[in-house]
């Protein structure tokens, strides 16, 4: 398993913390958002899913991933 940190811009509150755990929860990783921080704390298998992939799925619920 691989261990990554996203910064991702326009989360503001927990419905944001949900979306985004659960796009990442659909590509098949893992993840703990830190609101505050505006960060996310993703666990994934390389093997499995790419942070591309990962990236895309949060970008599609319409935040910015740096």
């Amino acid at each position: 398993m691989s261990n990554i940190t996203l910064n991702v811009a326009g989360m503001s509150c927990n419905h944001c913390v949900k979306s985004v755990e659960e796009a990442v929860k659909s590509v098949g990783a893992k993840a703990q958002v830190d609101l505050a921080a505006g960060t996310v704390a993703v666990e994934y298998d390389e093997q499995s899913v790419s942070v591309e992939q990962i990236k895309a799925a949060i970008e599609d619920q319409g935040y910015d991933v740096a």
